[in-house]
């Protein structure tokens, strides 16, 4: 049977049907809650079960441990009520409010090969439909078996001719498909836009861009969305690779910084001789660190694999005086489940 949920901070309240998530009806309702992955990996989403009871569903231990489940938290994007329930949770502003998500089909128009391993798609909508989304969001890709893939798209919102995304071959069937199989004017269906990562403009904050590998996806939208409409907050780009190969678009962010749009930092974490590479070394968040060590006045956008995400908030915080919340990430996690 249905359940009615109240958001505890505002009064909002939705109702969860039967099946649904919390975060899947709270959605559905209209209200954007905080939340990432939708699978239970990245524990964006938790909250406090302040009333009720839920069924906790399937997710990584890493995102919610025993304790944090002892002491009232769920993962709202697994948790299923079976009671009516008051939780607290943070929602997310205006910007996102109106955007709807919708599931559509787009046409493969072209395949590029960026890298040895990474792959640039252009999908083209249908005539006259069009995605309103945010500069950093993500779509679900949806596969023949009901497999859902989630990819962030590259293009901001004012250049949407086509949607254009980044896939690294991690050597999985989509992977394979991808590189080996697909070609243009294949089909796809997608779902989104779905993700709170995206820039606030409310802020007049400088901005430090962190990504790595095609975690710059993503940030490669939020710059291109920041030009478009006339930021002018400066802009620090980080993106850190293993090697020189990775840095898959790197003249644009040349280009960028020749061009005095923004200062841009390359990393290699494990640059062989032949890379000839004479740029910075090591992890890309500690780049970070050695060039801004208060941070007390920017906001951070950090976007790719979790341990450099998690590495970057937790040392971010601890010993550059960023506050909490002018941290916000899009962690790649994996989407095979774990425990629950």
């Amino acid at each position: 049977m249905p359940h009615q949920v109240t958001i505890q901070s505002s009064g909002h309240q939705f109702t969860v049907n039967d099946g649904e998530t919390v975060l899947e009806a709270a959605l559905r309702a209209g209200i954007v809650i905080a939340y990432g992955c939708r699978s239970g990996a990245c524990g964006t989403c938790k909250g406090r079960l302040v009333e009720g009871a839920v069924d906790y569903g399937t997710y990584q231990e890493h995102a919610m441990t025993e304790a944090e489940k002892g002491a009232g938290l769920a993962l709202f994007c697994q948790a299923r009520p079976s009671s009516d329930l008051v939780i607290g949770c943070r929602e997310i502003g205006a910007a996102v409010k109106g955007i709807r998500i919708k599931m559509m089909p787009a046409r493969v128009m072209k395949i590029e090969r960026a890298a040895p391993d990474i792959m640039v798609l252009h999908l083209k909508l249908p005539a006259n439909e069009r995605l309103q989304f945010l500069a950093g969001q993500y779509v679900d890709l949806i596969l023949a078996n009901k497999v859902r893939r989630s990819f962030s798209m590259a293009n901001a919102p004012h250049d949407d001719a086509f949607l254009q995304l980044h896939l690294r071959n991690y050597g999985g069937p989509f992977s394979r498909h991808v590189f080996e199989k697909m070609k243009e004017k294949d089909i796809l269906r997608f779902e989104g836009p779905f993700g709170i990562f995206f820039l606030r403009e409310e802020s007049a904050k400088p901005v430090i861009l962190l990504a790595s590998g095609t975690g710059f996806a993503p940030i490669k939208a939020i710059v291109e969305h920041a030009l478009h409409s006339g930021m002018q907050r400066p802009m620090t780009l980080y993106w850190g690779c293993r090697v020189r190969a990775d840095l898959y678009m790197n003249e644009l962010c040349e280009q960028w910084r020749r061009e005095g749009k923004l200062r841009y930092v390359p990393v290699l974490s494990d640059a062989p001789p032949s890379d000839d590479w004479s740029g910075r070394a090591g992890f890309v968040h500690r780049a970070v660190m050695e060039d801004f060590p208060d941070l007390s006045g920017h906001q951070v956008y950090a976007c790719g694999a979790p341990v450099m995400v998690d590495a970057a908030r937790r040392d971010f915080t601890a010993h550059c005086r960023l506050p909490e919340e002018e941290f916000y990430s899009d962690s790649f996690t994996p989407s095979v489940p774990a425990s629950g």
